[in-house]
């Protein structure tokens, strides 16, 4: 009998340390693989990248939506905050802008109902000094993670507008 609880036991606890390591690491590992993806195995970092117009094999980004333009800047702060440069699509067109830290934290969320002359920002990790620019500052709490720009595009020819006002994202070290 004693053994049985002893393994009873042993299993719960292990089950426990198991379970808080999953949700420990597992946001940590998911942002690593798509940073990897994003950033073309690091080799595109603090600069915009542009997926192609969205099919059905899509699969950069989990359930990517066909009406919606996506360009991805990886950023690592490791040098200093970076400037984030966003224009506004033609015809004001719907743009989105979210910051993710490395834990998938959602830091900051903008759009272009409330920026509709574009979307402009430093980003840097908290704690650090803040840039002498008169620009809003967002903090993150990871040096690493991605930026997201989401613009509405649900026909090939609004995808085209989109894909050429993206074009001049910027997402780029301070200086």
């Amino acid at each position: 009998m004693r053994g049985r609880v002893l393994y009873g036991v042993a299993f719960i606890a292990a089950v426990a340390v198991g379970h808080m390591a999953t949700i420990l690491a597992a946001p940590q590992v998911i942002m690593h693989i798509a940073m990897r993806r994003l950033s073309g195995d690091g080799e595109s970092v603090n600069v915009f990248r542009f997926a192609d117009r969205t099919t059905a094999a899509s699969r950069q980004i989990v359930r990517p939506s066909p009406d919606l333009a996506y360009a991805s800047c990886v950023y690592d702060l490791s040098a200093g905050p970076i400037l984030v440069d966003v224009p506004p699509s033609p015809n004001k067109g719907y743009v989105s802008v979210s910051v993710f830290a490395a834990n998938t934290d959602n830091v900051a969320v903008m759009d272009s109902l409330r920026s509709p002359d574009g979307i402009r920002f430093i980003l840097q990790k908290e704690g650090g000094l803040v840039h002498p620019v008169e620009l809003p500052v967002i903090y993150t709490p990871t040096e690493r993670g991605i930026i997201l720009d989401r613009r509405l595009a649900p026909t090939q020819k609004e995808f085209d507008l989109a894909d050429k006002a993206r074009r001049d994202d910027r997402c780029a070290p301070v200086g």
